[in-house]
């Protein structure tokens, strides 16, 4: 150990774990400070996750753990063994979208789409939990996610809309 309490390079703690994503088990070895971010889209190929600001700041990392929103840049990956992780991949298909997705081509909400996906995982997880809220509800859900082309509006209106034919 150093002065700061942190393993030298050649001594690094790592653990192989199983992680059951999007219904299906992986399995991995990572450093135990790696975090679930690195882990779904290095190893695991799931590149729809993002990474915006590696700080927790922008939600473009956002994915489900047991059905709750994280950020998936700010959890270390063995912290999300034995729970259920769900990322965009698992939201609709290319031939079937989901009605979230649908909604978001619909009003425009997409963009550049960086925040795309993040967007989605935060708004399904208030959908799930509250599907008949108002704009000031969809405003505050949505509050932890960050758009560079600043299409709240139509995030918002998208978001809405699904819930209203829900409701």
């Amino acid at each position: 150990m150093n002065y700061a309490g942190a393993m030298p390079a050649g001594k690094r703690s790592t653990s192989t774990g199983c992680w059951s994503v999007n219904g299906t088990s992986l399995e991995a070895s990572c450093d135990v400070r790696r975090s679930l971010l690195d882990l779904l889209r290095e190893d695991f190929g799931l590149s729809g996750t993002k990474k915006g600001c590696d700080r927790g700041e922008c939600g473009a990392c956002t994915v489900h753990l047991d059905g709750r929103p994280v950020l998936s840049c700010l959890m270390p990956a063995v912290m999300a063994e034995h729970h259920e992780i769900t990322t965009i991949e698992a939201i609709g298909s290319e031939d079937e979208l989901h009605p979230l997705q649908a909604a978001f081509v619909e009003h425009d909400a997409l963009q550049c789409g960086f925040c795309t996906s993040g967007q989605i995982m935060s708004a399904l997880a208030f959908l799930q939990r509250d599907a008949g809220g108002g704009a000031a509800d969809v405003r505050a859900a949505m509050s932890g996610n960050l758009c560079r082309c600043g299409a709240y509006q139509q995030i918002r209106a998208a978001v809405a809309s699904v819930g209203a034919s829900r409701g």
